[in-house]
């Protein structure tokens, strides 16, 4: 009978089809070939000048659909080597060196054709934002030379700009629901339609800040938290907040000012967050460099002079200094995350991303896997070893995401299950450089586009045998959700530090 059922089934979808495509069919002319497809895409390049490194991603999209309904995909992206810009104050001409390779392959990965036609911008964040506090000077002589490499390249430049953390945020939620297709989606029968879902907040940890985004129908009480878009017809208010040196290496640089503070700066200093056995020579200069960690080691103290930090891993007292950071005390509204910043209560799901996803796939891939000496640390090298320079770091970041995330958000048990740890999205990396190309190429329109043509019956020929599995699987299962639902057991920290 099933079987009888789904016959039926594809039978009168390709009829439908047929017939609606044949009243609607537009008629593509001969010479329209696969060449001609490709010459009608536009391209744009963004890089994304973090703390740590910068990056460079090229999108694409069909040139004759720019006014927002055009879909927009990754083409590329490149990574630029060396850290980030703010990382050649005082060296002059680095940054914009540093550019070169990536700038080279941007060149080659977009047909010349298209180079003249095709936007590129430099957004910088909390490195600069930092480096913007401590040297105005710097920063600006870095930008300026990096303005001067990009417009020595054939690309329409279109500006280099520090960024706000709030437009950080709210550029990365713009792209985290973009990709998912919430504000608007293309139909099967050629038209641009509402999906009717609500949106998804965005979660970034970032190398120097992290910043949280999400849509709220409750009143935001501080002046620069809230964020209204109009965007395909529909209005939308956020809450967004940047925390300026939360971020992932500036934490890690905070922990140990903190433990070098109180230990002194003579001798090895114990560090609770790095497992029992690690070892690793620092210098003073390296840690108070920062606006983050200003406060002086002590007045004797050589700047130039190495400690040694040697790992003690014992949770509750790694737990205990990474909650100090935080200011849960004071708050002059009506509700607070941390540091007497306002937020409403988190609602919906949420996409967490950067160094979010990196610290939550490293708590996967050691599940089970106790940390206690420099042979067991080897040995998970063998799981990630792309991160060997970094791996010692993992548990510090995972205890402090675990209070940021559940004490800072407030994040429960009801809530934390919808929140999804991601990379990518539909081939495309998550981050804020989308979301900003996006609002600065004019992609997306404040009003809902008109609806548009069928597509050819030569365009559905080849899917019509596929097309009805799709929809009777559709009615026959219930919707799944688009955000992958992620379970973190933050206990998995303790069993790492301390093994039972």
């Amino acid at each position: 009978m099933c079987v009888y059922t789904y016959a039926y089934g594809c039978v009168c979808v390709c009829v439908c089809i047929y017939v609606y495509t044949k009243k609607n069919i537009v008629h593509t002319p001969k010479q329209y070939t696969i060449g001609a497809f490709y010459s009608v895409l536009q391209y744009g390049i963004v890089l994304d000048a973090g703390s740590s490194h910068t990056a460079l991603f090229i999108y694409k999209w069909r040139a004759d659909k720019q006014n927002g309904t055009g879909i927009v995909t990754q083409h590329s992206e490149c990574h630029v080597k060396g850290g980030g810009i703010s990382s050649y104050a005082g060296e002059h001409g680095g940054a914009a060196r540093s550019l070169e390779p990536c700038l080279d392959q941007a060149a080659r990965d977009v047909p010349k054709d298209r180079h003249s036609s095709t936007p590129v911008y430099l957004g910088a964040t909390a490195g600069m934002r930092l480096l913007q506090l401590s040297s105005p000077q710097q920063s600006a002589q870095i930008l300026q030379e990096v303005e001067q490499k990009l417009r020595s390249y054939p690309f329409d430049f279109k500006g280099a700009a520090i960024l706000s953390g709030e437009d950080e945020g709210a550029f990365g939620w713009v792209t985290v629901n973009y990709l998912l297709e919430n504000f608007i989606k293309y139909s099967f029968v050629g038209r641009w339609l509402s999906p009717g879902r609500g949106t998804v907040g965005a979660l970034d940890f970032g190398g120097a800040s992290t910043q949280i985004t999400f849509a709220t129908k409750e009143p935001v009480e501080k002046r620069k938290g809230g964020v209204n878009l109009r965007l395909y017809g529909q209005h939308y208010s956020l809450y967004t907040h940047s925390f300026l040196c939360y971020g992932r290496d500036q934490v890690l640089k905070r922990i140990l000012a903190r433990l070098i503070q109180a230990q002194g700066t003579s001798g090895t200093i114990t560090h609770p967050c790095y497992p029992a056995g690690h070892s690793q020579k620092v210098s003073l200069n390296s840690i108070f460099s920062s606006p983050c960690t200003s406060a002086s080691p002590g007045p004797q103290a050589d700047p130039q002079a190495e400690l040694t930090i040697r790992g003690t891993g014992h949770y509750q007292h790694c737990l205990g200094n990474v909650t100090q950071m935080f200011s849960f005390n004071t708050c002059s509204f009506s509700r607070c995350s941390f540091d007497g910043v306002f937020q409403p209560n988190v609602t919906g799901s949420f996409m967490a991303f950067s160094a979010f996803f990196y610290t939550h796939s490293f708590l996967q891939e050691v599940t089970g896997v106790s940390v206690t000496t420099p042979s067991q640390l080897e040995d998970l090298l063998l799981v990630a070893p792309e991160q060997k320079s970094r791996l010692q770091d993992y548990c510090a970041s995972a205890v402090f995401m675990q209070v940021l995330m559940l004490r800072g958000y407030g994040f429960d048990e009801k809530s934390f299950p919808q929140v999804s740890f991601q990379k990518k999205a539909g081939g495309t990396s998550v981050g804020w450089a989308l979301g900003y190309m996006l609002t600065l190429s004019n992609l997306l329109p404040a009003e809902s586009p008109v609806l548009r043509k069928a597509l050819t019956l030569g365009a559905w020929g080849p899917s019509c045998s596929c097309l009805p599995c799709s929809l009777l699987l559709h009615c026959c299962q219930r919707q799944r959700s688009t955000v992958q639902q992620t379970d973190l057991h933050f206990n998995i920290i303790k069993h790492i530090l301390e093994p039972t």
